[in-house]
């Protein structure tokens, strides 16, 4: 007699004591304690619908003594927290939070997600938690106010699972394993494929006169010896999702598949064993092979996101070279302290955020900005965890290690951005629902018809409805569509941190600019000089300099490199909110804006200007020179003006500068409205007029007096030198500063809607020619196969031409070729 089955795991209860619990009024037996421990726990939590949509049995839960419990304790500790836990912004509403990076091993089924990502949300301190189906990867937000991580690892343990910190080597491995076994499966079912129409073609053709009957039983048997590992093995992904999707009762394209294919093989099994007319093994097997042909297309796409995002994450070198007075001493990263300083030789990769100590060098940042020029640093500049040291040897000061650095932001994005479905994606999950649901009722309708009508091809018809007009496309395309998009966008230096900013980036005809940091440079520069005196304008630049140097005003760094021995300034003093005076060769000299130069000396007639700052270099009695200091425009700006021009869009210059400069670079640049002296409240007010004007607006801007007016746009993008709390509440980052690398994301954007359309309407239009077709018996199951499998591999294949990079300098080289959108009116 069988031992009966624990009502929790599924393992023989065995033993005369029986373990049991009270469940829905109904005695259930356990295997162990622990066991019972869990389905209590799940019933006092209200959780019992784990039970009714598991489709796999989960493992049976370890009792969990006191040494693990001291284990979990360990991931408490600051430094063991450094490489997997981030600590999120703060703001005056919320409490500092942390994040955590998991990976969670005993998942058998989505039930098992379901379970532990409500029992988690019932916890004290739990802000977030969701896990990756695919990749079985958990984010974790919580209050460390409130609670402590081992209690949390404590309470998934608790339940039978076990969590431990998300390695990118583990992962990269899994991804492997994955792929190569999709693989096998591929090419098992290819094989088949091959063998059995070589088998079943002449027959159905009469290539072959005067077989004999036991010639073609003998054909028949080959084919199902040839089709049984390719149903059994290369199909078994179809079987096991369709399992599952009907225990969840949420239908997808794998339960008329996983029918399909059952059914054509038994049915020719029968035939094969009992003897009858037709057989559909190479039906089988060709549906088996181009449709695991399609997914494993998609996967491919999927295994680059994941194994680019892997490889960013081992980027960074675990150990460090810090230097302790004079001796350099090899320590892991983890214990480096901000204040270290680390030594980086030439080739190497930069374990920390810091700033550059001593030492001048370029630095690779590809796997940051997408840039993959190198840039020249030196003493004073911010050098990024993951950017590669160039020629020259670097002594760097830490600032931020481990997940609190730049690179380990940018991979929390991407976490989330691939985990969140868009809107377009949960339609289209929708639509190929209502198919499923469809064609579960019209394949058993048209066998009935048929076979009442008396004809004895009423299966053949009904198995080609049922493969015909399988949803696969619908299914398939979008998600390859996002995925190939977005890591386009990540690759050329655009990091969409939604889910929806690549579906909203097609509707956008209105791009909404900041001034400073955004336009222009965000720093002062020398844009002119004038000359009054016999003084030459090196000379007097050198004089300024050495004023200013005794200054930290933001002026001051413009003229502080000009300083020379040549001229020495001495008994410099610094007037607050004025200038600077001092002496040179005898004579008092001055610096400073027009009525600090009128306060100093006995000038009185000083031209103004209102094209930029105007700061004088005055004696006594006469004038020297005028500076004109200005914040330039981005190298860029320009033409990212016009190619924005020639995509339609709409531009607006909105800042909160005085209106003067601010319509001198709005001019320059040729942007169609200008406006400025813009409280935030005004550049809220601004947007919502826009929005009500029926515009569709992006906002691009990099300071935090940019955050309300940015949470109000239906896109939202900051520079990558924006504060990082602006770069949180951002729909995308600009990692690299290239403003041109907007005019790829909206091509991009409207290129993605293009493709999801134009697959949507291909699998839509496909199933309703297809579907007539076959019910009126003019399609053959084989070519029922061949049709939809193609269908599939055609919309998989459109959507993945989005993967392909297209550089931001033929936007600007030739924009009458970007098939421009219909120009909005102007705005006044």
């Amino acid at each position: 007699m069988a031992a009966e089955p624990c009502f929790h795991c599924g393992e023989p209860v065995i033993g005369e004591r029986r373990v049991t619990l009270d469940v829905d009024g109904t005695t259930q037996s356990f295997c162990c304690q622990g066991c019972r421990a869990v389905c209590q726990l799940i019933l006092d939590e209200n959780l019992d619908g784990f039970y009714q949509h598991r489709t796999a049995k989960p493992a049976t839960p370890r009792t969990i003594d006191e040494r693990e419990r001291e284990q979990l304790r360990l991931y408490d500790h600051p430094l063991v927290q450094e490489t997997f836990v981030a600590e999120l912004e703060a703001t005056e509403n919320t409490p500092i939070l942390k994040e955590a990076q998991l990976l969670v091993d005993g998942i058998t089924c989505a039930a098992c997600i379901w379970l532990l990502e409500h029992h988690l949300a019932q916890k004290e301190g739990v802000e977030q938690f969701s896990v990756n189906h695919s990749t079985r990867r958990a984010r974790l937000i919580w209050n460390p106010g409130k609670t402590r991580l081992s209690q949390l690892l404590l309470a998934i343990q608790e339940l039978g699972y076990a969590a431990r910190p998300f390695e990118p080597d583990q992962a990269e491995a899994a991804l492997q394993r994955e792929r190569r076994t999709a693989l096998i499966r591929l090419c098992l079912a290819g094989v088949g494929t091959m063998q059995s129409m070589m088998l079943a073609v002449p027959l159905y053709f009469g290539l072959i006169s005067g077989v004999t009957d036991e010639f073609i039983q003998f054909f028949r048997w080959v084919s199902l010896i040839v089709a049984t590992p390719v149903v059994f093995y290369s199909a078994r992904p179809f079987f096991a999702n369709a399992f599952r999707d009907l225990h969840s009762r949420h239908f997808t394209m794998d339960v008329p598949v996983a029918l399909a294919i059952g059914l054509a093989y038994a049915a020719s099994a029968w035939v094969t064993v009992t003897g009858g007319e037709e057989v559909y093994f190479e039906s089988v097997c060709m549906f088996t092979f181009f449709l695991s042909l399609g997914r494993y297309i998609e996967m491919q796409a999927r295994y680059r996101a994941g194994l680019t995002g892997a490889a960013m994450s081992s980027m960074t070198p675990a150990i460090a070279t810090r230097r302790q007075s004079d001796r350099l001493e090899v320590v892991p990263v983890h214990q480096l302290q901000a204040g270290d300083i680390v030594e980086v030789k030439p080739g190497e990769v930069i374990p920390v955020d810091g700033v550059i100590d001593s030492g001048e060098s370029t630095l690779n940042e590809a796997a940051l900005t997408g840039e993959y020029l190198p840039e020249q640093r030196g003493p004073g500049a911010a050098a990024h965890a993951g950017s590669i040291n160039g020629e020259s040897p670097l002594s760097i000061r830490v600032e931020r290690t481990g997940s609190r650095t730049r690179l380990s932001s940018i991979l929390r994005i991407l976490d989330r951005v691939q985990a969140e479905k868009p809107p377009v994606g949960r339609m289209a999950d929708r639509v190929a629902g209502v198919f499923v649901s469809r064609i579960l009722l019209i394949a058993p309708l048209v066998w009935i018809g048929w076979w009442l009508a008396g004809s004895d091809r009423a299966f053949d018809i009904a198995l080609s409805v049922l493969v015909v007009t399988c949803p696969c496309a619908l299914s398939l395309a979008t998600p390859t569509a996002i995925t190939s998009a977005t890591m386009k966008l990540r690759r050329i230096g655009f990091l969409p941190t939604r889910g929806h900013t690549l579906e909203s980036l097609n509707k956008i005809d209105t791009v909404v600019f900041d001034k400073t940091g955004t336009l222009t440079e965000g720093r002062l520069s020398l844009v002119g000089t004038e000359i009054y005196g016999d003084i030459s304008e090196d000379v007097c630049l050198a004089l300024a300099g050495g004023l200013e140097q005794y200054s930290e005003h933001p002026i001051s760094q413009v003229f502080r490199s000009k300083a020379s021995h040549q001229y020495p300034v001495s008994g410099v003093t610094n007037h607050l909110a004025g200038g600077l005076t001092g002496i040179y060769r005898g004579e008092k000299l001055v610096i400073g804006h027009a009525d600090f130069i009128r306060e100093q000396t006995s000038l009185a007639d000083l031209s103004r200007s209102d094209a930029g700052l105007a700061v004088f270099l005055a004696t006594d009695s006469r004038l020297l020179a005028r500076f004109c200091l200005d914040d330039a425009p981005r190298p860029d700006a320009l033409e990212t003006v016009r190619g924005l021009q020639a995509l339609g869009m709409h531009t607006v210059l909105l800042s909160g500068d005085r209106s003067g400069h601010v319509q001198r670079i709005g001019e320059l640049l040729g942007i169609d409205d200008i406006r400025g002296q813009a409280t935030p409240e005004d550049k809220l007010a601004y947007l919502r007029e826009l929005e009500h004007r029926g515009r569709h607006v992006m906002m691009v801007g990099d300071g935090l007096n940019d955050l309300p007016v940015m949470a109000g746009a239906e896109v939202s993008v900051a520079l990558g030198s924006a504060a990082d709390l602006t770069q949180l509440r951002a729909d995308a980052i600009l990692l690299n500063g290239q403003l041109s690398r907007l005019m790829v994301a909206l091509d991009t954007g409207q290129k993605a809607r293009r493709v999801i359309r134009q697959n949507m309407g291909w699998a839509l239009l496909y199933n309703l020619c297809a579907l007539p077709l076959a019910a009126a018996g003019l399609v053959p199951p084989w070519a029922a196969a061949l049709g939809m499998s193609l269908s599939s591999l055609v919309v998989v294949l459109n959507a993945m031409r989005l993967g392909k990079a297209k550089e931001a300098g033929s936007y600007l080289l030739q924009p009458i070729g970007l098939e421009p959108m219909p120009r909005p009116d102007t705005v006044s």
